[in-house]
């Protein structure tokens, strides 16, 4: 089957970490746990700003955003953040994070991204110091000034690859501001296109999820029985990895329903301030894998996995879903949704009376 590619605009994040060689030659094990664990709370940031993380290469990691204003401010909030963790590390080993950002054509396929854009933000990258972002001058004339940033102007840059200059900015945070929360989406001014049925019944199942799931997340310790097989230490509250649920329908096509609902559940979750929960990118590295989930809390770095199942037949819908504390492979909660699609509502109705 022919590879299906996407071209697009984009503004693109290209970060990578500073001096990862030398970080490695300390100690290899432990300086590949942290960098993996940068990349993966950067992820989050990335998708509380309407990111979307790409790829990780290595010691990069290539991301998308629709705004520059967006991609400047999670780019801006996770180096506050990881100078703030990095001060809570024992030793010398504490990645460090420089950044560019810049806009250009890209090509997107099966969740990689490639093309100037991608060598733009690279390039940029090159330039920053330690924990600073810089950007392309087309990207600074898109930003509000209202935004609380100072900028340095670096001058017009003779980058390799490109034939003409690039002016380029530093940007940091102006003293004593804050950086800007993400922004809620406009409510829509005309009316909206009609949503199938399905996907307002696969919003009403994963409200229920989110709330059950979590709920007993908090009800239960996190301290794992074991850690010694986990690829990096876990986080200090309640971690998930929701695996993409699996299409046991006849129609290939519902599998776009399927990974609708774990992009939604995902994103729900996230939300949720007490709970870390592991990105799109990574959590889809499992898909259409047959893993122990065992094998996902090592790799991963949780304690928690989520997966499924739907099957559509018709106008009825079944969803399976199970919690598993992936250090020991016991169920903690386990739940079937069978109905049509009218009457799915019934189960938020319930859930939220009781």
């Amino acid at each position: 089957m022919a590879e299906r590619l996407s071209r697009e605009l984009a503004v693109i994040l290209h970060a990578d970490v500073i001096g990862s060689t030398r970080l490695v030659q300390q100690n290899e094990t432990l300086a590949h746990q942290r960098v993996q664990d940068v990349f993966r709370r950067f992820s989050g940031t990335i998708q509380t700003y309407a990111g979307t993380a790409r790829e990780i290469r290595g010691d990069a990691l290539v991301a998308e955003f629709e705004k520059v204003s967006d991609a400047v401010c999670a780019a801006l909030a996770f180096q506050f953040e990881n100078a703030e963790f990095n001060a809570t590390l024992d030793g010398d080993i504490k990645p460090e994070l420089r950044m560019g950002i810049g806009m250009g054509e890209v090509v997107i396929a099966d969740n990689t991204v490639t093309g100037v854009g991608v060598v733009l933000a690279q390039r940029l990258e090159q330039l920053a110091g330690h924990g600073g972002v810089c950007i392309q001058g087309a990207a600074y004339e898109t930003l509000p000034k209202r935004l609380p940033f100072d900028y340095e102007a670096l001058g017009d840059r003779e980058l390799k690859g490109f034939e003409e200059p690039v002016r380029v900015y530093a940007v940091t945070l102006r003293p004593g501001e804050t950086i800007p929360l993400p922004e809620r989406p406009a409510a829509p001014v005309s009316r909206p296109r009609e949503r199938p049925r399905w996907r307002w019944a696969a919003v009403s199942v994963i409200a229920l999820l989110c709330l059950a799931g979590a709920g007993l997340l908090w009800l239960r310790p996190w301290a794992p029985a074991t850690i010694e097989q986990i690829a990096f230490p876990l986080p200090d509250k309640p971690s998930i990895a929701v695996l993409p649920f699996a299409n046991l329908s006849d129609d290939p096509q519902q599998a776009f329903f399927a990974d609708g609902m774990t992009d939604d559940l995902i994103t729900d979750l996230s939300k949720l301030s007490g709970l870390f929960v592991i990105a799109r990118n990574s959590s889809f590295a499992y898909k259409e894998r047959s893993v122990d989930v065992r094998q996902v809390s090592e790799e991963l770095g949780v304690q928690y996995v989520l997966e499924g199942s739907i099957r559509r037949v018709g106008d009825r819908i079944r969803i399976n879903a199970q919690l598993i504390d992936a250090t020991t492979g016991g169920n903690l909660w386990t739940e079937r949704y069978d109905k049509q699609f009218d009457d799915v509502f019934s189960i938020s109705r319930r859930h939220y009376a009781a």
